[in-house]
């Protein structure tokens, strides 16, 4: 049987989904946070490391497989905040559409550290590469995630307050923050032993591949070497712990009574094989 997974291409990724790239019983599926929900409902791949908003928004009846995620556990260097303007100032966030579960986690934060509950307007940031430059026209303030962060971020004169999300998530909670996870079709769960399985043992690898993904992938994404192996080895959580359950499970309490997420289905993790 062949695997079709779904699962973002940015750096953050490589140590949970590079170990199968050569696997012959999987194939792989690449699309911005954004985009693997649509992958994921119409059936067109069975597990995919999805924005944790997804697992609400999914009409496939999801589960989450508890054995890879993408996290941290204080800053992320790669979801951050850019503003003119002091924070409790904003009126206007221009939120990056690649990822359903950071514009939900800007405005809890917005509204809960810096008690400001702005508009938000989309901003299709693939477009944004050049952000402006100081003494030009831009948005009041910007969420922006993934590679771009590093690679084409917004000239720190122009954009003087800027905070990271994953920071912000620490202050405010104590707890680590999960920003997708792998999760499994509901009429899929005959799979689900086998994929638990080649997730499990392909984050193992990752963890253990580090100079390796490196080699290939620093210098593609624009990235400094040092700076890629910090994130991977600092900044970036993995393995879902029974903190990073509760964090989750924090997010979506607070996302629910702030009227940001519906609560369509509760927590529900693959059982241990």
């Amino acid at each position: 049987m062949i695997h079709h997974l779904g699962c973002v291409s940015f750096l953050n990724s490589k140590p949970l989904i590079d170990p199968v790239l050569d696997n012959p019983d999987v194939q792989v599926h690449f699309a911005v946070p954004a985009d693997l929900l649509a992958l994921f409902d119409a059936g067109n791949v069975s597990a995919a490391l999805m924005s944790v908003v997804d697992f609400q928004a999914s009409t496939a009846s999801p589960l989450l497989l508890p054995v890879g995620m993408i996290g941290c556990d204080g800053p992320t260097l790669t979801v951050r905040i850019y503003s003119r303007v002091p924070a409790p100032q904003i009126r206007e966030l221009h939120a990056d559409t690649d990822s359903h579960t950071s514009v939900i986690l800007a405005q809890l934060i917005l509204r809960l550290r810096h008690a400001v509950s702005p508009s938000l307007i989309p901003l299709k940031s693939r477009e944004h590469v050049h952000p402006p430059s100081h003494g030009t026209a831009g948005p009041e303030a910007m969420l922006l995630i993934g590679d771009k962060v590093i690679n084409a971020s917004p000239d720190e004169a122009a954009y003087p307050h800027q905070f990271d999300l994953g920071q912000e998530w620490k202050l405010l909670t104590g707890l680590p923050f999960v920003f997708a996870m792998w999760m499994i079709r509901g009429d899929r769960l005959p799979e689900a032993p086998a994929l638990a399985k080649i997730l499990n043992d392909a984050r193992i690898a990752g963890s253990k591949t580090t100079e390796q993904l490196l080699d290939r992938y620093a210098a593609e994404k624009s990235w400094p070497r040092d700076l890629a192996r910090k994130y991977f080895t600092e900044y970036l959580r993995y393995e879902v712990t029974p903190h990073a359950r509760a964090g989750l499970a924090k997010f979506f309490d607070l996302a629910t009574q702030n009227n940001l997420l519906p609560p369509r289905r509760p927590i529900s993790y693959l059982p241990a094989q």
